[in-house]
């Protein structure tokens, strides 16, 4: 199984306000599910499928959730970009430096964003060579 290369933040965009969110959904949806599929074996950690979590946790928890799932999951993709040798800076402080603080600038989440599809889109290549 091939695992998809080509997340972009200019497709992202597009293809979400074209969709009114759906694909915004999906996009996360699949990164959720790539990450387990890439990282579980040597980690032994579980990330939670992106829907659960957001329509689920993150009404149980009164909006907290996201957060812990947003730096868990930029924590586990740093890791096993540390893991795999690929030369790219990527983790938690990624989400809260960018996204978080950044938003204070209006474009940090977006920057978060593409930070995390270029991991993303690093990590499956690596994948797809290797495993």
């Amino acid at each position: 199984m091939q695992l998809n290369t080509n997340r972009s933040l200019i497709k992202f965009i597009l293809l979400n306000l074209i969709t009114f969110g759906i694909y915004g959904l999906l996009a996360m949806s699949y990164i959720s599910i790539d990450i387990n599929l890439i990282a579980s074996k040597y980690d032994g950690k579980h990330t939670t499928h992106f829907l659960l979590m957001a329509f689920v946790f993150s009404w149980l928890t009164l909006g907290i959730a996201p957060f812990v799932w947003y730096h868990k999951l930029s924590s586990r993709i740093g890791y096993e970009l540390l893991r795999r040798r690929i030369p790219y800076r990527f983790g938690a402080a990624s989400f809260w430096g960018w996204n978080i603080l950044g938003s204070l600038i209006v474009i940090g989440p977006l920057v978060y964003t593409h930070k995390l599809f270029k991991a993303m889109n690093l990590l499956s290549q690596s994948y797809n060579e290797e495993d």
